[in-house]
C-alpha cells in the first residue's frame, strides 16, 4: 500500500482547527479508497512556540520538514506579536528554504455559495492565480540604519532574476496549456517599474513563443482588480508577482463568495524538497475556540495535497464531496451567511466521502 509521511502544523489561531477538521476528513478518504494511507507527524511551531522559545520554529526547521511527502499547513499570525516577525518567522522561512516557488491558489464558485458579483453564477468565475513565491517583493532583501534617529532610512527591495522569472512564467504557462481554455493573463506594473517589471515583460513574451497552442495577454495590477470585477469570464489563468499575487487572490477568494473557502498550494514543481499546502485565510483570532470556523478552504487545499501526491480519484472524491456540502445551505458556517460549525461541516463531508459511489 502506498503510504505518504505528512507533516501536520496548525500553527496560530484557527488554524489548529481547520487542520485537525482537515486530518479527519483526509483519513477517510484514505480508508474510503483503500489504496492508501497517510502518515500524519504534528508540529506545535507557532506564535506560542515564539513565546516559549523566542522563535517562531527551531533554526532546522525547514530540514526537519525535507523528509516529508507534503506539509499541511494552518495559519501564522498573533495580535499580540508583530505580523513580520510570525510570517517571516515559520511561512516565508519554510517556502523560501524548500523552495516552494510556485504558489498556485485556484478560484471558482463552489455550489450552494453566491458571489458578491452580480450577474456571475458560477462558470463565469473559474480561476487558477500561479504567484511567483520565492523572490520579487518579498525577497526579504533590504534593511534599516539610524533606527530611531530623524534621518533613519529603510528599504525593502524587489529582486526579481531571469532563472526566477523564467521558471514561474513556464509553471504558468504550462498550466494554462493543461487547462481547456488555454488562456493566459500575466500581471504586470512595467508602465512605473521600468526595470524589473520590464524584464518580466520580456520574460513572459519569450516563454509564449514555446506555447503557441496558447493564447496570452498581459494587464496592469491596477486595471487587473477592475477586469476581475466586471469581466471575470474573460480571465482563466494569471500569473503575478509575490506581492500582485498576493493581493488579487485575496480579491479573488472575496468576489468567489469567502476566503474561508479558498486554498494555496505552495508547490516544488521539481519534487526535490516536500511542497506545502494550506488555505488563504488567516489566524482570524476574533473566531478562535467558537468552533465556527470555515474547513472548505482547508478541505480544498487537502484535495490538491492529494492530487499533487497522485491521488488523483481521492481529490475528485474529496472535491465532489465538499461541493455535495456547500451546496446544503444548512451547513454554510457563519462567513457564508449561515449557523454551521466547522465539527458539522466536517462530519458532513466525512459522510459524503463514506457514500460516494465513484
Amino acid at each position: 500500500m502506498r503510504t505518504y509521511k505528512i507533516a501536520a502544523m496548525g500553527g496560530d489561531g484557527i488554524g489548529p482547527e481547520v487542520v485537525a477538521a482537515a486530518i479527519e476528513v483526509l483519513k477517510v478518504c484514505a480508508e474510503r479508497d483503500g489504496g492508501f494511507k497517510l502518515e500524519f507527524q504534528d508540529f506545535n511551531w507557532g506564535s506560542d512556540y515564539y513565546k516559549r522559545h523566542g522563535v517562531m520554529m527551531p533554526a532546522d526547521g525547514a530540514d526537519r520538514l525535507r523528509p516529508f511527502d507534503a506539509i499541511l499547513f494552518g495559519a501564522v499570525g498573533a495580535p499580540d506579536i508583530p505580523d513580520h516577525i510570525t510570517l517571516w518567522g515559520l511561512r516565508l522561512s519554510i517556502c523560501q528554504p524548500l523552495d516552494q516557488y510556485a504558489n498556485v491558489r485556484p478560484t471558482r464558485i463552489l455550489p450552494g455559495i453566491t458571489s458578491p458579483l452580480r450577474n456571475v453564477s458560477g462558470p463565469e468565475l473559474d480561476w487558477v492565480i500561479v504567484r511567483e513565491n520565492s523572490e520579487g517583493e518579498y525577497s526579504g532583501v533590504g534593511g534599516r540604519a539610524h533606527k530611531g534617529l530623524p534621518i533613519e532610512v529603510a528599504q525593502d527591495v524587489s529582486v526579481m532574476t531571469r532563472p526566477g522569472v523564467q521558471r514561474i512564467m513556464r509553471y504558468a504557462f504550462k498550466l494554462a496549456q493543461s487547462r481547456p481554455r488555454k488562456l493566459l493573463t500575466v500581471v504586470t506594473k512595467s508602465n512605473a517599474q521600468r526595470h524589473a517589471m520590464v524584464m518580466w515583460d520580456e520574460i513572459a513574451a519569450e516563454v509564449a513563443a514555446e506555447f503557441p497552442d496558447l493564447t496570452w495577454d498581459k494587464m496592469l495590477v491596477d486595471a487587473m482588480t477592475m477586469r476581475m470585477v466586471l469581466r471575470p469570464q474573460t480571465l482563466d489563468t494569471i500569473v503575478a508577482t509575490n506581492l500582485h499575487a498576493d493581493i488579487l487572490s485575496d480579491l479573488a477568494a472575496a468576489l468567489a463568495g469567502s476566503l474561508g473557502i479558498a486554498p494555496t498550494a505552495n508547490i516544488n514543481p521539481e519534487r526535490t524538497t516536500p511542497s506545502m499546502f494550506e488555505p488563504i485565510h488567516g489566524s482570524a483570532f476574533d473566531i478562535t475556540g467558537k468552533g465556527i470556523a470555515n474547513p472548505v478552504g482547508t478541505f480544498w487545499t487537502a484535495a490538491m495535497m492529494l492530487e499533487h501526491l497522485g491521488e488523483k480519484a481521492a481529490a475528485r472524491r474529496l472535491m465532489k464531496g465538499v461541493e455535495r456540502v456547500t451546496a446544503d445551505p444548512s451547513l454554510h458556517t457563519p462567513d457564508l451567511g449561515g449557523k454551521a460549525t466547522t465539527k458539522q461541516v466536517t462530519e458532513a463531508v466525512c459522510e459524503a466521502l463514506r457514500q460516494a459511489n465513484d
